[in-house]
């Protein structure tokens, strides 16, 4: 029952003072977010791609509150897309965005972000790539949609994230497989009430199940995000028994948690992607790290035991 609790912790003001300013937070999160610039952060795509992986870049933040943090948000992805054309990483490299930070909830902010983030997926459609749209709480997601499927008029190869938890999803997932869509499926990482999500785990695991079905069955792309044996193994049944290639769904995991996993899908051939967050305002993700498993916490507190 500690995930609900910190992710609670995620929003708070005094929590995040009090984390910040522990000795031992940052060696602990630079497992999880390997920098805090573009040039700290590239070293590492590099490496990723060599090892024959893909990526998926995310500048971290969220819950602006200022017109001009989101066009800073929306200068800061365009910066790291120059960056991958200059390397030639486009194709190896995508970008995942978070609304709120190009200012979804802000007066205005459906039009805000879709205007902020337009001129981010045209640059990477430029370069060879494409972004997919995070999700984030249950009341953003009709925005989010709606964005996606506008920018998909020009933009078809732009992606999206479903959330297994959320009682909404597998009617979204029909939806979305059945227009070609590049769509990942992760299990849900957001404080939601029982009248909206599966709050029980093993509810969220058969949900999880039906909805990767769904996708594998349709006729778009499925992305599995997942750190779980047990739905990696399905995700390669589903897809078996739905007669795709290994080329036509991918897995993707974050990084610094299993990353022998990741070579190791690699080597069998299935495309695998890393899912790499960079930058200064990392603490809500960090915290939701934290809480979508108890390994994640305890290797915190035990560093936390140790350093003191």
């Amino acid at each position: 029952m500690l995930g609900p609790v910190i992710l609670a912790a995620s929003r708070s003001d005094k929590m995040r003072r009090i984390v910040s300013a522990a000795p031992v937070t940052k060696p602990v999160v630079n497992r999880f977010i390997p920098g805090e610039t573009v040039d700290q952060v590239i070293p590492i795509v590099e490496d990723l791609t060599q090892a024959g992986l893909e990526v998926t870049l995310d500048v971290v933040g969220e819950d602006i509150t200022e017109v001009e943090q989101s066009y800073a948000a929306r200068d800061a992805y365009l910066q790291l897309i120059e960056r991958l054309a200059e390397l030639g990483l486009g194709e190896k490299a995508e970008m995942s965005v978070k609304l709120s930070m190009f200012g979804q909830a802000l007066e205005g902010g459906h039009e805000l972000a879709l205007a902020n983030v337009r001129p981010v997926v045209e640059a990477a459609a430029a370069i060879g790539t494409t972004v997919t749209l995070d999700a984030e709480d249950h009341t953003t997601l009709d925005s989010m949609f709606a964005i996606h499927e506008e920018l998909r008029k020009d933009f078809p190869q732009t992606g999206c994230v479903i959330q297994a938890y959320l009682f909404r999803t597998e009617a979204d997932a029909r939806r979305l497989a059945a227009n070609g869509s590049r769509v990942r499926i992760v299990k849900g990482a957001y404080k939601e009430p029982a009248e909206v999500a599966y709050l029980d785990k093993a509810e969220i695991d058969k949900a999880y199940v039906r909805i990767l079905k769904i996708l594998m069955d349709g006729e778009g792309y499925p992305m599995i995000g997942s750190h779980d044996p047990r739905l990696i193994a399905i995700g390669q049944e589903l897809a078996r028994k739905a007669g795709r290639k290994l080329d036509e769904y991918e897995f993707q995991m974050l990084y610094g948690i299993r990353s022998e996993e990741h070579l190791r899908l690699a080597a069998e051939g299935h495309r695998m992607r890393v899912y790499t967050a960079y930058g200064t305002d990392w603490y809500g993700y960090f915290m939701r790290r934290l809480a979508e498993k108890p390994a994640n916490l305890l290797f915190f507190v035990r560093s936390m035991i140790t350093k003191n």
